[in-house]
């Protein structure tokens, strides 16, 4: 199913994936806390209407470059571009999905959705129309007016990535969203997920433990070395998802890249 497409240590320390058409560029992100550096000169490229996903051990740095990306901390040294354009904080042109949610307790599931688009200014009807609407795709129409703490885990996440649909962002940055689901759910997920890509034409950067996940799912794959992160290699696994998402995990091509990545990482494993 496919073949698999790598770009070795060879590549790092220059920008990956390559592409002609990047939306996301990273240009030698190097953080430091105090004496602590948690990435060193990243590079990378992030193709437009794919998803990439950040995997490494843990501690190498995933979330804290997601987190630059997005615009939450700032880098030591270097710089993101977003559209060719320098970043200098949080831009309507990036929305960040969290691990926990970070939903309003006290507000209703469409309220939530539509809070990005209220804070732009955007008038009630047309926020609300455009939260029915993102509600629905992520499989939630019928749940609009509970309040989160009548949610379950997973449809609490669902809220969280409605809200990041519904600012009409071309960059949707997600911090290991399915972490907290049980393995039914994550799986399910998964597969809306490769639904909405393809729907809302996105760009999706995606961090995940799970090798399995970043296989299943991912365009490109960036892995990152233990701390400092560095690009240590870039994997493109071209999986064909023609088939079900049952004979695609059994197939042998999704399986050698699996273990591939696996042996890779094993050597940064404390």
């Amino acid at each position: 199913m496919g073949a698999v497409r790598r770009i070795d240590a060879a590549r790092a320390g220059r920008p990956g994936p390559a592409t002609a058409d990047p939306i996301v560029q990273v240009r030698g992100i190097t953080k430091r806390y105090g004496s602590t550096e948690a990435l060193k000169d990243v590079d990378v490229d992030v193709p437009r209407g794919k998803l990439t996903t950040l995997l490494g051990p843990s501690g190498c740095g995933k979330t804290t470059l997601l987190k630059i990306v997005a615009g939450l901390l700032d880098a030591t040294a270097g710089e993101v571009l977003v559209n060719g354009k320098p970043i200098s904080g949080p831009g309507p042109e990036r929305a960040f999905v969290f691990q926990d949610f970070a939903l309003m307790p006290w507000a209703t599931v469409i309220t939530n959705v539509a809070f990005g688009l209220e804070m732009r200014g955007v008038p009630k009807a047309e926020r609300l129309e455009t939260a029915r609407h993102c509600i629905r795709e992520v499989g939630l129409a019928g749940f609009e007016d509970r309040y989160p703490h009548e949610l379950s885990g997973g449809m609490r996440q669902r809220v969280g990535l409605a809200r990041a649909l519904a600012v009409s962002a071309d960059v949707l940055l997600l911090d290991e969203p399915f972490s907290a689901v049980d393995e039914q759910t994550r799986r399910k997920f998964q597969e809306d997920l490769l639904r909405l890509r393809h729907q809302e034409n996105k760009t999706f950067l995606f961090v995940t433990h799970s090798i399995e996940e970043a296989v299943y799912l991912s365009d490109a794959i960036v892995m990152l070395s233990r701390r400092p992160g560095r690009v240590n290699r870039i994997i493109e696994p071209a999986i064909d998802r023609s088939g079900s998402p049952d004979e695609i995990r059994r197939d042998r091509h999704y399986l050698d890249t699996v273990e591939e990545i696996w042996h890779s990482l094993r050597d940064f494993v404390e």
